[in-house]
């Protein structure tokens, strides 16, 4: 059973290069049948390893190299809308309803205004 949907902004930043990047994960978690809970993340539609995992963290787009991701926001995606103060809209022809949502194109995670980047003199002025 699905016990949360989110959509998650996970935020890397290079150790190397310090490249600072962003991308929106989709998050669910379940809740199988002994009552064991269970995360699943998809970026872009596909299942990935959690961003938060060595398993799934990602490459830097400048040095390629690989680094984890911490959480920089989110949105819970309601479950069970409340019938009573949720606008709704009845679909009388589910085939024919809005059927240009079946060719829009992806909305992709990363598609959304990026960080700052930091820069190593940005670095060595805080420490200095």
């Amino acid at each position: 059973m699905i016990t949360e949907l989110a959509v998650e902004r996970v935020e890397f930043i290079c150790g190397h290069c310090w490249h600072q990047w962003s991308a929106d994960f989709d998050l669910q978690h379940v809740r199988d049948e002994d009552g064991t809970d269970w995360e699943y993340f998809s970026l872009n539609g596909i299942p990935v390893a959690s961003p938060y995992s060595p398993d799934g963290a990602q490459a830097c787009p400048e040095c390629h190299r690989h680094w984890v991701g911490h959480l920089a926001a989110r949105r819970l995606v309601p479950l069970i809308p409340d019938e009573e103060t949720t606008p709704r809209s009845r679909i009388a022809e589910p085939a024919a309803h809005r059927p240009e949502r079946h060719t829009a194109p992806m909305l992709s995670a990363g598609s959304h205004h990026q960080p700052a980047e930091r820069h190593l003199s940005a670095t060595a002025e805080r420490n200095g």
